[in-house]
């Protein structure tokens, strides 16, 4: 936890866009020898959202009297007719929030954050920490989340070892479904999408648009695709970013009528074997709602459940919470799933673009 006062030496200010080449440079200086708490405080972040997903994107930032910055809160503000206005930091990812080495430069942050909020006239501000930030201002959501990560520093044949033996049954059983996987890029987008938007729909879930895949293709080298085939057909599909500190897989689907051919789990153990070969130490799951099914399904893997520090600041209601969880939205949910697949494509990116 963080707390703490500004002293008069540090200055704040909050960039709106994604910065000049100059201030991208100072940003992404700061972030990377930071490790995975800066990993999706990285400038390169903000053109993705504002390219793929349509939103403005500011960067507050602190700088001391020599002008070296000195920590960095990246923000999207999420708007739509359908369910008003948020500031996120940041939507999609897992987690951003504030970037700092000290208690008092967070507090600064966001202080700031929490002004931008009232001029911006939002229901909630959002900050997907990994530490919490000590302020009365900010409160938890009513449903936890867990971030899960397993490390693969030990090397394949130690993973190996260390899975649980439904799990390495799961891995064997794809293997003699004799399905194959593929790695990529650009050329690999159509086929990632295909499987990705269908399962989206089948849960009921508005699908991202394809251009926001292909920004963060453009924007991060780091950045590939996963397909799995049976036969010809893709089945399963993930993306998965390799970065220095960890290889995380934001996005992963499979087809409901292939989950017998075990394709999900071989497709996971294929992603965690190319993790070590890049070279990195941790291999992140992503997020989930402690004690759900994605949660118990990572758990199997071995990986190592940490709290999620999401926190809230409301200026004038309480907390809405726009998740799957909420009741208010299964009789939603189960007519989105019944759509044509055409029909759901057409018209999930315009709605889910204001989803925080």
């Amino acid at each position: 936890m963080v707390s703490g006062r500004e002293p008069s030496s540090m200055k704040i200010a909050t960039i709106f866009g994604s910065g000049t080449s100059h201030q991208q440079e100072s940003w992404r200086d700061f972030s990377t020898s930071r490790g995975i708490p800066a990993v999706h405080c990285d400038p390169r972040w903000l053109p993705v959202f504002q390219r793929g997903l349509k939103h403005d994107v500011y960067m507050v930032e602190a700088r001391n009297e020599l002008d070296q910055v000195i920590g960095i809160l990246p923000l999207a503000f999420v708007k739509s007719v359908l369910f008003g206005k948020f500031l996120v930091s940041l939507p999609y990812l897992n987690w951003a929030g504030v970037l700092a080495d000290d208690p008092n430069t967070v507090n600064s942050l966001v202080t700031r954050a929490i002004e931008l909020a009232r001029e911006l006239d939002v229901r909630h501000l959002e900050l997907r920490s990994e530490d919490p930030v000590e302020l009365p201002e900010l409160v938890k959501p009513g449903v936890q989340k867990s971030q899960l990560r397993l490390p693969i520093s030990g090397g394949e044949e130690e993973i190996w070892k260390q899975l649980r033996s439904v799990v390495r049954t799961q891995v064997r059983k794809g293997e003699k479904n004799k399905l194959s996987i593929e790695f990529g890029r650009h050329d690999l987008i159509k086929a990632f999408y295909k499987v990705f938007s269908r399962n989206m729909r089948d849960l009921g879930t508005p699908v991202y648009p394809r251009l926001f895949f292909e920004e963060i293709i453009e924007g991060f080298p780091e950045a590939e695709f996963c397909v799995v085939r049976k036969d010809a057909t893709p089945v399963a599909s993930a993306l998965a970013i390799h970065f220095s500190a960890l290889t995380e897989i934001p996005s992963a689907s499979c087809l409901k009528e292939y989950r017998s051919t075990a394709a999900n789990s071989w497709m996971y153990w294929k992603l965690i074997q190319r993790a070590t070969e890049h070279g990195t130490p941790v291999f992140d799951f992503g997020r989930s709602t402690i004690g759900g099914s994605t949660y118990k399904f990572k758990v199997k893997w071995g990986a190592t459940p940490t709290h999620a520090a999401w926190q809230y600041f409301s200026p004038s209601e309480k907390m809405q919470e726009l998740r799957p969880e909420n009741p208010k939205y299964q009789l939603a949910i189960r007519m989105w799933r019944k759509l044509p697949l055409c029909v759901a494509n057409s018209f999930g990116p315009s709605i889910v673009r204001g989803i925080p």
